[in-house]
């Protein structure tokens, strides 16, 4: 039973991953092009950054960005508050079943030791039983290295969901940073709006 919890887990380790990579591809920004263009546009008022914003409304930059361009009227200190909430409200959904991923990491080679730990000593209450010779020896063999086997099942398991969890929440993170770095230069623009330097027109 250990093997086939093994094997069910891995469906849903494999289920996870292509879940989230699906997800990933589709919340993708091109981050330097988007902001070369930005930048450029905010000079020229908000309107053209937010139609800027519009055509790339994917992701948490696309939902940080809408929520600036929403509090425009406010000052800087409150769009920057509104854009860290939504920032919030985005990584809720980049982070979505990765605690399973997790979970499955940290536990699938505990399960598969397990196995091997019912795997010996099914083996050893067999070699109680079982009749002197060389059939006794290979039964009980034969025992120990099918116990073993979830061990290494567990590992084949727990290796993959290491890997893809450290994964997404790298993805996770560097969209973030990105949707930080593109609402800067809106908090920045409409702070100078606020606050103009001298000569600079608003």
């Amino acid at each position: 039973w250990v093997l086939w919890l093994l094997l069910a887990l891995s469906v849903v380790s494999l289920m996870v991953m292509i879940e989230r990579a699906l997800f990933h591809a589709r919340q993708k920004v091109d981050f330097p092009t988007l902001m070369e263009r930005l930048s450029a546009a905010l000079t020229e008022g908000p309107d053209a950054a937010r139609s800027v914003t519009e055509a790339e409304s994917r992701g948490v930059a696309g939902a940080a960005l809408a929520a600036a361009f929403r509090a425009w009227n406010h000052n800087a200190d409150s769009i920057s508050e509104v854009v860290s909430s939504a920032i919030t409200a985005e990584r809720v959904r980049y982070e979505r079943f990765l605690s399973i991923l997790g979970t499955i990491a940290a536990n699938a080679p505990f399960i598969g030791l397990l196995g091997t730990v019912i795997g010996v000593l099914n083996a050893f209450g067999q070699l109680a039983g079982a009749l002197e010779g060389s059939s006794r020896t290979e039964l009980v063999m034969g025992s120990i290295s099918e116990a073993l086997v979830a061990t290494a099942v567990g590992l084949a398991v727990a290796i993959p969901a290491v890997v893809a969890y450290n994964y997404f929440k790298r993805r996770t993170r560097v969209a973030i940073q990105q949707a930080e770095a593109l609402t800067r230069l809106v908090i920045a623009r409409r702070r100078a709006l606020e606050d103009p330097a001298p000569g600079e027109e608003s």
